[in-house]
Parts: C-alpha cells; sequence; structure tokens
C-alpha cells in the first residue's frame, strides 16, 4: 500500500511510516479483507464509510505539514467522524492523546474494541455531536472524516494558533478537501485542495445507527 501511497503523491515518510505500520483489515469485517489494501472506500456498516487510504494518509499528511521532528509532535489533536477509528489509529503516532468523536454508538463500541486490541492506547473514541466539542480549546489540530455545507466556525474557535482543520465541505457531488491554517483568535487562512467524496456531516447522537 505504501508503494501506491508514493505513486499517488504521498511524500512524508512519516505518514508512509504510519500507514505502513496499521493494518487497515483490522478495521474492516472480514468480508472485505481481500480489498483492504486497495485505494477505495469501503462500508462499515450504519452507512459509513472507511476512508479510502489516500485519503486519509493525504489528510494526515496536511495536518502535520509544518510540524517538524518525528514521533508524537502535537499534544492533542480531534478526528471528528471517527467510524472504524482508522483515521484515529494513524494519528496516534503524531499526538499524545487523540480524541475520536463519532455519533454512531455502535460504531464508538467497534473501534474502541478494535483499538485495544491493537494496543493503540493513546486514542478516546467519544460517543459525541462533532458540531458540539464543549471543554475541548487549544488543540493542535483537527480532522473531520464528514462533509458539512459550510466550514463549521465553532471548530475553528478550537485550535490554537498556527494548527490546522482538515476537512471536506459541501454537498453530495461537490465536495472540496479544505485546509484551514488558524492565524489569530478571529483570522484564517483557507485553501481549498482536491475534489472528494464524504458522507455528510449531521448533528445530533445516534445510539442505534438510525
Amino acid at each position: 500500500m505504501v508503494e501506491m501511497l508514493l505513486e499517488m503523491g504521498i511524500k512524508d515518510f512519516r505518514v508512509l511510516d504510519a500507514m505502513s505500520q496499521i493494518a487497515r483489515h483490522q478495521f474492516l469485517d472480514e468480508a472485505f479483507w481481500s480489498r483492504a489494501y486497495e485505494n477505495r472506500s469501503l462500508t462499515i456498516g450504519y452507512k459509513q464509510t472507511i476512508s479510502q487510504p489516500y485519503i486519509v494518509a493525504r489528510m494526515t499528511e496536511l495536518l502535520i505539514e509544518k510540524a517538524s521532528g518525528r514521533g508524537k509532535i502535537f499534544k492533542k489533536i480531534i478526528d471528528i467522524g471517527s467510524g472504524s477509528g482508522y483515521q484515529s489509529a494513524i494519528l496516534s503516532f503524531f499526538a499524545e492523546e487523540v480524541i475520536g468523536i463519532e455519533r454512531i454508538k455502535p460504531l464508538v463500541s467497534k473501534s474502541r474494541s478494535t483499538l485495544l486490541n491493537l494496543g493503540i492506547k493513546n486514542v478516546t473514541i467519544i460517543n459525541g455531536d462533532g458540531y458540539v466539542l464543549d471543554g475541548l480549546k487549544n488543540v493542535d489540530g483537527i480532522i473531520c472524516a464528514a462533509a458539512p455545507p459550510e466550514i463549521p466556525e465553532d471548530l475553528i474557535k478550537l485550535l490554537k494558533k498556527d494548527a490546522r482543520l482538515i476537512l471536506p465541505v459541501g454537498f453530495k457531488d461537490m465536495q472540496k478537501l479544505i485546509c484551514i491554517e488558524k492565524q489569530n483568535k478571529n483570522s484564517y487562512e483557507k485553501i481549498e485542495l482536491e475534489n472528494v467524496a464524504f458522507v455528510p456531516m449531521l448533528g445530533g447522537i445516534s445510539r442505534n445507527g438510525d
């Protein structure tokens, strides 16, 4: 898979190393194991998907791009729409603490179990609403794996200066990957990147996946 990511333009060796160490099939039902290392999104149930390896690598690369060094270069990262836990597992290489936010409770339980079985101890998965993250502030970065129709300003407020928010924005057939870099309390830089396709970002909490 690493060779595929290199060919697709992922250049940060730190990201490639992390991707090589996390077995993507562990985050999927056994029926999908034969396709786990293809560059495609796959269902994880409840009308949700695990993102393509390229997208996971790309978003991670954008998040850590300006941070030098190896290992845990951040204190706290938030992963909104954590789903299977795969993106959170990749982020665990780069932060002392990763907080995954997932609104669908059965996915929370399943991803917690997967991460526990893999011995990943610095990721906490919370059953919560990605639009309402009370009690969190001055975080080093946020990745969002679901698309809001517009940039949620409240998420930018959680970032410390120079930190980044990486997310898709738009509707089903008109989504762009966006990189937001916070400049100061009231301003930020926005960079529009490639076209993407994510599930929509919904508010509220789902106890049974409805």
